[in-house]
């Protein structure tokens, strides 16, 4: 590891830059570190004491700490491994490839390994996946004075001291939880229990957005999970929420822009990953505006006879895919927020229906707004039945929107109830959807309002 590049801008020192990020701030050391590819990243952590390496590790902000952890030297990343929070040192085991996952636990000591592979054992993106095991609890019948120098004893191994949680003597089970402000302001020889108030819990199979909800609605530092016995298995910290509320709401605005969601800052995802994560949803897309042609042709003939229509083709479809995106994006975040729920559906369509008339009204008043004063001031002339041609626009855009604004809001309804994720329904699949239809309900109206005159 002496011939040392950057993935950056050249030659770098080692030694230099690890005698720099000693004396740093661990957030800088981090966003330091992400410039660098991963084995200089990992020559660095070599030369930095234990315990700057392991905070470094710890942060979720750092991109690469799997790819850096197999880099290093099997004695240091197991040192680091045991150091590092359960939580987080579990992420990056789950990350490492084979064989190097069972070298690196096999290394570590018994109960760091059994707590990982315990952290392991739980689904993905759950309470028990994210949680970490390193708490304060104390029994019910010490003091709080016992409880604080127990606190002095402990607090360099535990991850954080938001609360201390109190257990029945004798069966272990979680009676109550005691704030780290309450705990320093009771008396010395008052007992632990009477501080305690009842606990805000979860389960370990508890969706990590319903527990981002939790914590919100309580106004909570943290929250135990405890397994169906009562037993307090570990905590889930506000910082583990904050990333991963920041984590959910990347998935989702990639989704919602028509891509499959990428966990890598967009620099480091390479061409092939990013040609996969895009190209299938483009496929699709293309696909679905391969029915525009075939609409298009079906109205051939009446295109023909009334040229002056196809001006505002891209007027009718834009509008109807912003109002259809507009309702699926209002929808996608009330679903996330548990502000409606499938039940509501019926709800939604009818409260949607009235406002995707009026919007088309406005909209449509605009448009035949627009015909009239380009006829009447000479910028364009759309013959004899100018008026006409304004109307079947106008009545287009209140079909076109209404129906925009309908399919809008059952489509991420539709995708939940079969399974998927509701922001899968990304406005470009909407516009699409909405594309198709705006057409038909487009040249429908213009059969009906110029029929016997342009058609």
């Amino acid at each position: 590891m002496t011939d040392i590049h950057t993935a950056t801008d050249g030659d770098f020192d080692v030694f230099a830059l690890a005698s720099r990020l000693s004396d740093g701030h661990v957030a800088d050391n981090v966003e330091i570190l992400n410039l660098l590819a991963p084995q200089d990243a990992a020559a660095v952590l070599v030369l930095l004491p234990v315990d700057i390496s392991i905070e470094i590790l710890d942060k979720p902000e750092l991109n690469f700490g799997p790819e850096i952890v197999e880099a290093l030297p099997r004695q240091t990343a197991t040192i680091l491994l045991a150091g590092m929070s359960a939580d987080m040192a579990a992420d990056i085991v789950q990350q490492l490839e084979e064989p190097i996952r069972t070298e690196l636990m096999q290394g570590l000591d018994a109960a760091t390994r059994t707590t990982i592979e315990g952290l392991l054992a739980y689904p993905e993106n759950t309470a028990g996946a994210m949680m970490t095991t390193e708490f304060v609890s104390v029994p019910a019948t010490w003091t709080v004075e016992r409880t604080l120098q127990h606190i002095r004893q402990v607090e360099r191994t535990r991850e954080t001291v938001y609360a201390i949680y109190v257990l029945d003597a004798f069966t272990r089970r979680l009676i109550g939880a005691v704030s780290l402000r309450r705990l320093v302001a009771g008396e010395p020889l008052v007992r632990i229990a009477d501080l305690a108030r009842s606990p805000i819990t979860t389960s370990p199979l508890t969706d990590r957005e319903d527990v981002a909800r939790l914590i919100s609605r309580h106004d909570l530092l943290a929250v135990p999970v405890i397994d169906k016995a009562g037993h307090v298995l570990g905590i889930v910290t506000v910082d583990d929420i904050i990333d991963a509320i920041i984590e959910e709401n990347t998935e989702d605005v990639q989704k919602f822009g028509g891509m499959a969601a990428t966990d890598e800052p967009y620099l480091q995802v390479g061409l092939r990953g990013m040609i996969r994560k895009r190209g299938g949803w483009l496929c699709v897309l293309f696909l679905g505006e391969l029915l525009t042609a075939s609409a298009m042709q079906h109205f051939e003939g009446e295109l023909e006879k009334a040229i002056v229509l196809t001006l505002f083709i891209p007027l009718i479809m834009s509008s109807g895919g912003n109002s259809g995106s507009q309702a699926t994006s209002l929808l996608i975040r009330a679903l996330a927020l548990r502000e409606v729920r499938l039940g509501d559906w019926w709800r939604v369509a009818l409260r949607e229906l009235p406002t995707g008339l009026i919007l088309g009204a406005m909209l449509g008043v605009i448009g035949l707004v627009r015909v009239v004063a380009w006829q009447k001031f000479g910028i364009f002339d759309y013959g004899e039945h100018w008026m006409l041609i304004g109307l079947t626009v106008a009545a287009a855009l209140i079909g076109v929107v209404t129906f925009g604004s309908v399919v809008g809001s059952m489509l991420p309804f539709i995708l939940q109830r079969v399974g998927f994720d509701p922001a899968s329904a990304s406005a470009p699949l909407v516009a699409t959807l909405v594309d198709v239809t705006g057409l038909m309900i487009y040249f429908s109206v213009a059969l009906l309002i110029l029929r016997g005159t342009l058609l």
